[in-house]
């Protein structure tokens, strides 16, 4: 199989176009026309064999959802709908046509049901399996959430459970490890956090809430208070629901007296904490700091 084949065959499994894409593969740059009067969010993220999956333990068609839902998972923390995404692909000697028909099988999955065409990409070669997804997701213009904007006496809520996916990669088996294979990016709820409920802040949980709710504190530039229970993935840990991250939950914050519903089309959406006045960044549960342990790339 030669580079014109493979493009070929990505082609093929990539079929149909979402609105507002002029042109797509086969080109040398896809060309998107956007609506009048929408912001545009862009977002990249990285897959890497064995650092977010092994190509003995996870099967091609998981790699493929996996690499595109971590990329919406972004789109949806901004509130925003999917329009498209480019795949860069790098491929392992061990990787054969089957095998990228599973990756791209699983990916176009993902895509199709969340309206997110697929419109270009890149392809190589690599001593590892590597992947890097840009998505682009379309909101109002001016009404993206962000970040920055949690303010001292706000409310911190969090969609589903947490600790699934860590629990998940320790067990291998059940519920747990296709949650961790198969992550939901929770683009309706993200709609409905900026739409219905006005959240301030919002981002995804990644890397661990005890890292992630830090790096949302740091940037608008308040502290947090973790005061409830959190919304443990059945058979999870306290410790792997702060720390474990790749649960791609929305960790968001709204203004006090915003009425939050206990869930949304049948996901839990549990209050955790609130928004305090503080050294920017910094988090406590019980009383005491809580440790930003979540997972970290450069940390030695």
């Amino acid at each position: 199989m030669d580079e014109r084949a493979l493009v070929r065959r990505i082609k093929r499994l990539s079929e149909g176009q979402a609105p507002g894409v002029v042109l797509g593969i086969g080109d040398d740059a896809a060309v998107f026309r956007p609506t009048a009067g929408e912001d545009l969010v862009f977002t990249t993220d990285m897959l890497v064999e064995g650092v977010h999956f092994e190509l003995q333990t996870h099967r091609p068609s998981d790699v493929g959802h996996k690499a595109l839902a971590r990329a919406l998972s972004d789109v949806a923390a901004m509130g925003a709908a999917p329009r498209f995404c480019l795949v860069s692909l790098a491929l392992a000697p061990a990787c054969g046509e089957r095998w990228v028909d599973g990756f791209y099988r699983g990916l176009m999955g993902l895509a199709r049901s969340t309206g997110t065409a697929l419109i270009g990409g890149d392809l190589s070669h690599s001593d590892k399996v590597t992947c890097d997804v840009v998505a682009c997701g379309a909101v109002p213009g001016g009404e993206a959430l962000r970040r920055d904007g949690a303010r001292a006496g706000d409310l911190i809520f969090v969609s589903g459970t947490l600790g699934g996916s860590a629990l998940g990669l320790n067990c291998r088996k059940g519920a747990a490890w296709r949650r961790h294979l198969r992550p939901e990016p929770r683009l309706a709820v993200g709609s409905f956090l900026r739409e219905t409920l006005r959240a301030t802040a919002a981002m995804d949980l990644s890397d661990g809430i005890s890292l992630d709710l830090r790096r949302l504190c740091e940037e608008s530039g308040v502290a947090a208070e973790l005061d409830g229970p959190l919304p443990l993935f059945p058979g999870a840990t306290v410790e792997q629901a702060l720390h474990g991250g790749e649960d791609y939950e929305l960790l968001f914050t709204v203004s006090p007296g915003t009425v939050v519903p206990a869930e949304f089309r049948g996901l839990a959406l549990n209050r955790i904490g609130r928004v305090m006045a503080g050294a920017p960044g910094a988090v406590s549960r019980g009383g005491q700091p809580l440790a930003a342990l979540g997972y970290d790339h450069f940390r030695k």
